[in-house]
């Protein structure tokens, strides 16, 4: 009878915790973010290097398999859409957001300007190039059902047709790491893909992330350049912050890499990406890039890392840009957008610097 008794009591207290862990999960998903911390986005599920399906991947191609993930979801698209792209990039690039290529091929998938896939800005965001891809992968006639491989082969065209198949195994273990929530149905001729389309309360990432330190009033309209601000005379600096400029007023988006809206590290992205300098997607990622810097020796272009909302000094989870004339550019959080400050607001929160690309400076006189 005790040893019954005793045997019960075990049983109850395993199926508590089993009840618990399932709960823990279901919330997890219902709140949009995914096991592993974070949603996809900002230095978001990435994180540092995982092994997947016994591959060890870093924290930038985990970023960018994760961005794929969440744009096949988006569209309401199976998760064969993704295997594919994700076998495609990991052949093409290696998941790493590239600056060259066979002749002008550029970006994940290594698209080619010259051949009608975008702009070096457009194939250097990972989310245009993933959105191009998928446009052409649903023009395939029956590409769900094609052999492994096939449909990688039919969107890209490639010299070496066989090295898309033997991919798919690893690019399978990455979309399940990073898939949310039961497979989609493959759309009949009848039902157009966006009958499919996930609800976006389900997949979306709550509000959350932005620098986590207000808009100070001052006499800088953040939504609006100087009258007599200037543009760096260096051509990358330029155009990087020129691109980041245009976007004063749009809205903040958890994951977004524009071109309607934009997270911190997407804004980062999509300005360098404009001027042909590709740099990791994610904060995570992008604390690494270029070169180490200093408040002393800024340049426009350069990034600016704080803890912000969600970080530490040690781990900086938001990141603006310095764009000259002692002014930084970044998409704050959800309820501010893209606006332009004083960098005398973020002196006093800058935990790192990083120069991009371009004429550096030596030294300059902090405000």
């Amino acid at each position: 009878m005790i040893i019954a008794l005793a045997a019960a009591a075990a049983f109850l207290t395993f199926l508590v915790a089993a009840l618990g862990t399932g709960i823990a999960m279901l919330t997890v998903t219902v709140n949009g973010a995914l096991p592993g911390g974070g949603c996809i986005g900002d230095g978001g599920i990435g994180g540092g290097s995982q092994s997947i399906g016994g591959t060890p991947w870093n924290a930038e191609q985990t970023e960018n398999a994760a961005t794929i993930v969440d744009l096949v979801l988006r569209r309401g698209m199976p998760k064969r859409a993704a295997v594919i792209a994700i076998s495609t990039v990991i052949v093409e690039s290696g998941l790493v957001n590239v600056g060259h290529g066979d002749r002008d091929s550029l970006g994940l998938f290594q698209q080619r300007p010259s051949q009608g896939w975008g702009s070096p800005e457009q194939v250097l965001n990972p989310a245009y190039a993933t959105r191009t891809f998928l446009d052409r992968l649903v023009a395939l006639p029956g590409w769900a059902r094609m052999p492994p491989g096939r449909a990688a082969q039919a969107v890209q065209r490639s010299a070496f047709p066989d090295r898309y198949a033997p991919q798919e195994a690893q690019a399978a273990a990455l979309v399940d790491r990073f898939w949310v929530g039961p497979d989609i149905p493959v759309p009949t001729p009848a039902a157009p893909t966006g009958a499919n389309v996930l609800a976006a309360s389900v997949f979306a990432c709550p509000d959350q992330g932005g620098a986590g330190f207000p808009v100070a009033p001052s006499e800088v309209d953040p939504r609006r350049l100087p009258p007599a601000f200037t543009p760096p005379a260096d051509p990358a600096q330029r155009a990087a912050v020129t691109y980041a400029l245009a976007q004063l007023g749009k809205p903040y988006v958890w994951g977004g890499k524009g071109p309607d809206s934009f997270d911190c590290s997407g804004l980062m992205l999509a300005a360098w990406a404009a001027a042909g300098v590709p740099i990791p997607a994610g904060t995570v990622n992008q604390k690494t890039a270029g070169t180490p810097a200093t408040l002393a020796t800024l340049a426009p272009g350069d990034l600016l890392f704080s803890a912000g909302s969600l970080g530490s000094p040690s781990n900086p989870r938001h990141v603006g840009m310095y764009v000259g004339h002692g002014l930084v550019v970044d998409a704050r959080d959800s309820a501010t957008g893209v606006v332009l400050q004083p960098l005398a607001d973020w002196t006093g929160r800058v935990v790192s610097v990083r120069h991009i690309a371009g004429q550096a400076t030596s030294t300059r006189q902090l405000p």
